[in-house]
């Protein structure tokens, strides 16, 4: 059974800095493509940001430059550094692990497991 808990949720002002931990438990293949998706009250489900089993990484237009992605296999962590938040960034974050090889999408084809989600508030 795997299991997904994300972590570093909570309050920020406009211009600050927080990180999110994905710890996975459980039987992961470490070539997974694994990431991040928010959603914000009244929006869709955005993907944000993505780290495939290569290395190679993908960003929402809207956090690039800002956010970094990483993960330790090792640990078997995802993490998720954001830095100048936004009131914008304002959402509950999913880590998400892809399918088999499938990369993740923004549409969320092909997760095949999901966090229960992190609450992120930036403050003006």
């Amino acid at each position: 059974q795997v299991q997904l808990v994300e972590s570093g949720g909570g309050l920020v002002q406009a211009g600050g800095s927080l990180r999110l931990s994905c710890a996975v438990s459980g039987s992961i293949v470490s070539n997974k493509s694994m990431g991040w998706y928010r959603q914000a009250p009244g929006k869709q489900r955005e993907l944000v940001a993505a780290i495939h089993g290569d290395g190679s990484t993908n960003y929402a237009d809207s956090v690039k430059g800002r956010f970094t992605i990483s993960r330790d296999n090792a640990e078997s962590t995802v993490s998720l550094q954001m830095n100048s938040l936004k009131t914008e960034d304002m959402a509950v974050y999913y880590c998400a692990i892809a399918r088999g090889l499938l990369l993740l999408k923004p549409s969320g084809y092909g997760v095949e497991y999901w966090g229960k989600g992190t609450l992120v508030t930036v403050s003006s």
